[in-house]
């Protein structure tokens, strides 16, 4: 009997926030955005955990906050993936790279450059990388004093394209 309340009691909560998910200014869209994330690949529990804390900031209206966690989370699979090959292919590019660990490419080199080795990498197009650091300049508005101040809409908006980003280079290898 409880067991019946309770699943009818969820799947209205669920059929709540898919129509409020339609109105602009909702905060139900966060709760469709998490049902994106979910369907995601593998994420290490470092890179799930910033996603959930891009989405707890957007539940709480800190939409710069959410922003540079979502690019945070982004970039910590980004490294990864790089790394994945133990740097055969990063140090095929970027020879003077002094990278032996990822602690050391998260420290030494900036976030610009890394984008950009992975279109010599042939982990992302030419045109995916453009996008990449149009999504860096917005972190960075977002991180550094700024008159810029995103809406739910921009928030969702970068998160939604940081976990697309994601997707695409899941099926890509190095």
């Amino acid at each position: 009997m409880i067991r019946n309340i309770l699943s009818k009691a969820r799947a209205f909560e669920r059929e709540a926030h898919v129509i409020l998910s339609y109105h602009e200014t909702s905060p139900s869209r966060v709760v469709l955005l998490d049902e994106t994330y979910k369907e995601l690949g593998q994420l290490s529990l470092r890179q799930d955990e910033l996603f959930r804390q891009a989405l707890r900031c957007l539940e709480g209206q800190l939409f710069r906050a959410a922003i540079v966690m979502a690019w945070a989370g982004f970039m910590d699979y980004l490294e990864e993936k790089i790394i994945s090959d133990n740097f055969n292919k990063l140090r095929k590019v970027r020879p003077n790279w002094p990278i032996k660990t990822i602690e050391d490419l998260r420290e030494y080199v900036p976030e610009y450059q890394v984008v950009e080795a992975c279109k010599d990498m042939a982990l992302c197009s030419r045109n995916e990388t453009k996008a990449l650091l149009g999504l860096l300049n917005k972190r960075n508005e977002c991180a550094h004093p700024s008159n810029y101040f995103p809406d739910l809409n921009e928030s969702l908006g970068f998160i939604s394209e940081v976990l697309r980003r994601i997707g695409m280079l899941q099926r890509k290898t190095l």
